[in-house]
């Protein structure tokens, strides 16, 4: 009877110490984003063109859904008549929007389009 009631005893035991460390192993995840605004660009040199009158479109940070991401510069075959206007934050009210990289039409002093 002895041996039954401390077999009984160990058996409670050990259930016992199993759903503690089940318990113990609960773990909860919590995800928060909280877009501010975006870090500030790194300083970086552009290589040499490789061709003369080639634009230099410099790098910038972009926002991939989770977080920022830095998107290295490049250089763009020139397009007469415009001029790249590089990718930039913009502070909309409350928030922060990104505005893409772009040719605009290039208006000289005096001239009508």
């Amino acid at each position: 009877m002895r041996t039954k009631n401390t077999l009984m005893a160990l058996f409670l035991a050990s259930g016992c110490g199993l759903s503690f460390a089940a318990a113990a192993a609960h773990t909860d995840v919590s995800i928060g984003i909280n877009i501010g605004p975006p870090p500030a660009p790194a300083v970086v040199a552009p290589p040499p063109a490789p061709q003369p009158g080639y634009v230099w479109g410099p790098g910038y940070w972009s926002w991939d859904g989770y977080r920022y991401v830095w998107i290295d510069g490049r250089w763009m075959a020139p397009r007469p008549g415009y001029v790249w206007v590089a990718p930039y934050w913009q502070h909309r009210g409350p928030r922060w929007h990104f505005v893409e990289g772009h040719w605009a039409a290039h208006h000289h002093p005096g001239r009508r389009w």
